[in-house]
């Protein structure tokens, strides 16, 4: 089947007053339904968008990028696009309100410990279970210790805190309150 300027027009016609592409292929004959999606994607008339929301301006709207499957529909896709920075731009950040001379305030280390908790941990290990992945239960301790790609790796395996993974040295470490940290960090 050619597609001739009769039938060209024909759904030009059909397309424009909402016939379906199935409606269209049944009256003119010989074509498929994807044919006639084919051809009305070819011929770039409109999606007849079902929405019924306003589209705001030309600024705020944006085409897909095309994928490089094959399509699954011919409608053309676009993106509300309102709340997007453009690519370039500037946002302005927050920056820290000092007088000139003024030392910068003291930033925390990562790895505070107590030297106490610290202490308490190497005595703890040194009567530690020593046990493996495969050991660990509910209620063992599962420090880890060592270098995991080295056979001297193993887990503390001592009787767990209640609701807590670890035995008492090992939560004195994980988790040490606030207070405790800031204080160290004022006497410094």
């Amino acid at each position: 089947m050619a597609w001739t300027d009769d039938r060209v027009e024909k759904l030009k016609t059909m397309w424009t007053e909402g016939n379906s592409a199935s409606q269209i292929a049944k009256e003119l004959g010989g074509v498929t339904r994807n044919a006639v999606i084919g051809k009305v994607h070819r011929l770039g008339l409109s999606n007849r968008a079902s929405s019924t929301k306003p589209i705001r301006d030309k600024a705020s709207v944006r085409s897909a990028p095309k994928s490089r499957s094959k399509p699954s529909s011919p409608r053309i896709k676009t993106i509300i696009d309102t709340h997007i920075p453009e690519k370039n731009a500037i946002i302005p950040m927050r920056k820290p309100i000092l007088t000139p001379g003024q030392p910068l305030p003291p930033q925390p280390s990562a790895n505070e410990i107590s030297p106490e908790a610290l202490a308490t941990v190497k005595e703890v290990e040194k009567g530690a279970k020593k046990l493996s992945l495969l050991q660990l239960t509910e209620k063992t301790c599962k420090w880890p210790i060592g270098d995991p790609a080295t056979d001297d790796f193993w887990f503390c395996g001592l009787e767990v805190q209640a609701g807590k993974p670890y035995c008492e040295a090992h939560v004195g470490v994980a988790f040490q309150p606030v207070s405790n940290r800031r204080d160290r960090r004022a006497a410094k």
